[in-house]
């Protein structure tokens, strides 16, 4: 996942999902879709681009339930998903 340099390397944002957004963005720039076709991020994921590795599309679903789950009350009792 997350690629540290250090071994106590922390990120600034401390908001839930941030450790998933972050294993995100750095799956994205490193996909061929934004190094070879100089596309952005965000159209990759939006075009379903196929060069887009399905690790990156996996990481956009769990991040998605992430979000999803603070919206939802059942958390309470369950906790927040893909954390």
């Amino acid at each position: 996942m997350m690629k540290y340099e250090e071994e106590n390397a922390r990120l600034k944002d401390e908001s839930p999902c941030a450790r998933i957004r972050a294993d995100l963005k750095l799956c994205l720039l490193e996909s061929d879709c934004v190094k070879k076709h100089k596309k952005t991020p965000r159209e990759c994921l939006q075009s379903n681009d196929p060069s887009v590795p399905t690790e990156c599309q996996a990481l956009r679903n769990t991040f998605f339930e992430c979000k999803r789950s603070l919206l939802d009350n059942r958390t309470r009792f369950r906790g927040r998903k893909g954390y």
